[in-house]
């Protein structure tokens, strides 16, 4: 295929999150004039304590986005709009991602993410700069596991972006990713392969040593567990809503996987 004829994004950012650009009209006039389908917002959530503040919007924030993605629906009735977020798993606030974000507020679905880990000591680490030891691997696969285990996440955003500052494919890396994998195809959680790790893979150091993301031996493993998958773009410009998408559906085909059917987004939680 062509990156021209993906027609389904679930993971797209606006200005929101302060590293993205666009608003939620500009993404959906880019996706009506490519002849996309669907197009499922997923800026990177607010919490209810403003952590993070530096890459996501505040808790005050959430009005305005939903109302944003509320008249786009309206604004462009040929393109099937749905009001998501991209969430860190912060388990004490299981309650509210279920009650409040899925509950009282409408989302239609919410996508997990681990920028961050929770460590031996419980405490939170950066996934860049911080999965960089084969303890901090088992650390980041539990997480990742606990996420999926909550039962509030549609799919899973870039699961191996451990990838990003761990060069080797050894043992510790091929134990996080089985973990990660044989959990989301035990729990029927589907695994997003990220068309923005792509693209920066176009532009990376000759002297970065790091694998990046996707990282070919995890999908590989995510296929031998019998993983299902999501493609997306990972959309932080409205011209990037399809780009490097069809890199991404050759490395499914390559490791054989299956990718989940796109009308189940946003079926299980809509009111």
């Amino acid at each position: 295929m062509q990156d021209s004829e993906f027609a389904h994004n679930f993971h797209t950012h606006t200005y929101r999150c302060k590293h993205a650009k666009g608003d939620v009209d500009d993404y959906c006039r880019s996706a009506v004039e490519r002849g996309m389908e669907t197009l499922g917002f997923s800026d990177h959530s607010a919490m209810p304590d403003d952590r993070w503040l530096q890459v996501r919007m505040a808790y005050e924030g959430l009005e305005n986005y939903i109302d944003a993605i509320e008249r786009a629906k309206s604004e462009y009735p040929s393109l099937r709009i749905l009001q998501g977020m991209e969430c860190e798993w912060v388990p004490k606030f299981k309650s509210w991602y279920a009650d409040e974000l899925l509950g009282e507020r409408g989302f239609e679905y919410l996508v997990g993410a681990a920028h961050f880990f929770l460590d031996d000591e419980n405490q939170c680490q950066g996934t860049y700069g911080g999965t960089n030891s084969a303890p901090a691997l088992s650390q980041f696969a539990r997480y990742t596991i606990d996420m999926m285990d909550s039962g509030l996440f549609d799919f899973i955003a870039h699961p191996d972006l451990f990838g990003n500052c761990y060069a080797q494919w050894d043992q510790a890396a091929a134990s996080c990713a089985k973990d990660i994998c044989q959990a989301a195809a035990d729990l029927g959680v589907a695994l997003e392969i990220n068309a923005l790790g792509i693209r920066k893979q176009t532009y990376k150091k000759a002297d970065n040593p790091y694998p990046m993301y996707p990282w070919l031996p995890f999908w590989e493993t995510a296929a031998e567990c019998g993983a299902t998958v999501i493609i997306n773009s990972d959309a932080h410009r409205p011209e990037d809503l399809q780009a490097r998408t069809s890199q991404a559906f050759s490395l499914m085909k390559q490791c054989g996987l299956s990718h989940i059917d796109v009308h189940e987004i946003g079926a299980t939680h809509s009111p």
